[in-house]
């Protein structure tokens, strides 16, 4: 299972603008304080078996399911008012620049650690060091790009953090984060595009969203050998649902077994102390549709997986059976991915040492 996994509590998320901490944005829900941008923390990406798995979750096509407690809807998509008031035009670049940020180090520290008979030897095909290199040369380029657009609109930009993805020098790990960031990468820009105000920012979002999006499916068919996309829209996330698959505001969400398929049984955990005593539901997302599964009894709660689910998707508690904004998530999301190939049937996902370990 891999699983993003930040040293640090939630106020001292990202990194420095310039020497005065800026809120980025904040929840309406009482449960969450402003976040804020602070001098320089360390990150820690690591492995082990809890919050977020390769190879695992899915989209649920909408319509009547079988058992008790499921329901699904179109998303309801963010409030810009009510779910985050200071999000504006700068917080939400920088919002993007500190996953650019993240992505570019990753991709730069890669590259310097992994040679091309690293690559060889890993038995990834031909051509795959020289693809990670112009991805690279992207991040860059969107690093530069949110940077120098933040100056023009005389707002400091956040800069780098000092970063430990936990690769450990493997290069499957780098496979594997480098489809996980790609995938989270096109859903923060999904979710976070329409909080923009200026019509030429939306398109430099935009132009970028597609961008990740391209990278995100060359790694996971041609490189992993699987489903270049998931269904006909990517799926947008909220603010701290972002951050949560790396900095963790929201408390994490475990889902065991990590290699469960859709029709099969999982066991969920989390910190539910501030959930009160609402009824809490498992929301599946994926593209612009979400299936909910109410959950009964107490914890390890145990949820059936909807059926037809493939590719990749996102699984927040919720105290809402029809949406799953930052205001109304409990905990995670957790990422995971239903590989399936050209005939629809699953198919295994090729470098999965963190899975696996």
């Amino acid at each position: 299972m891999l699983t993003l996994v930040v040293l640090l509590p939630p106020s001292q998320i990202v990194s420095s603008i310039s020497q005065h901490p800026t809120t980025v944005y904040k929840s309406t829900a009482s449960r969450r304080q402003p976040f804020q941008l602070h001098p320089r923390p360390s990150i820690s990406i690591t492995s082990f078996h809890s919050h977020i798995a390769m190879g695992v979750f899915c989209y649920l096509v909408i319509g009547a399911l079988a058992f008790h407690g499921v329901s699904a809807s179109p998303t309801r998509l963010f409030a810009r008012d009510t779910d985050h008031p200071f999000a504006n035009d700068t917080n939400i670049l920088n919002f993007a620049l500190t996953l650019e940020h993240l992505e570019n180090v990753f991709y730069t520290t890669g590259l310097q650690n992994f040679s091309q008979q690293d690559f060889d030897k890993a038995g990834l095909p031909s051509g795959t060091r020289g693809f990670y290199e112009q991805i690279s040369a992207h991040e860059q380029t969107h690093v530069d790009t949110l940077t120098a657009t933040l100056a023009s609109l005389g707002a400091p930009a956040v800069q780098a953090c000092t970063y430990n993805y936990g690769v450990n020098g493997n290069v499957s790990t780098f496979v594997e984060l480098s489809d996980l960031f790609e995938t989270v990468g096109a859903s923060a820009y999904s979710g976070a595009a329409h909080y923009l105000n200026k019509s030429d920012l939306l398109t430099v979002a935009a132009s970028i969203l597609a961008t990740e999006a391209r990278q995100s499916t060359w790694i996971n068919n041609a490189i992993r050998g699987a489903n270049p996309w998931s269904t006909a829209f990517e799926t947008p996330l909220d603010l701290n649902q972002v951050f949560t698959l790396g900095i963790r505001p929201n408390p994490p969400l475990t889902a065991t077994p990590p290699t469960a398929l859709p029709g099969q049984n999982v066991s969920l955990t989390f910190n539910a102390s501030k959930a009160g005593n609402t009824t809490l539901f498992a929301a599946f997302l994926n593209g612009l549709n979400a299936t909910y599964v109410q959950l009964n009894g107490s914890q390890p709660f145990n949820v059936s997986i909807p059926q037809n689910l493939t590719g990749t998707t996102f699984l927040a508690i919720t105290n809402s059976s029809s949406e799953h904004a930052d205001n109304v998530t409990v905990a995670g999301p957790a990422f995971f991915n239903f590989a399936f190939g050209a005939d629809n049937q699953t198919v295994p996902l090729k470098f999965i040492k963190l899975i696996e370990s």
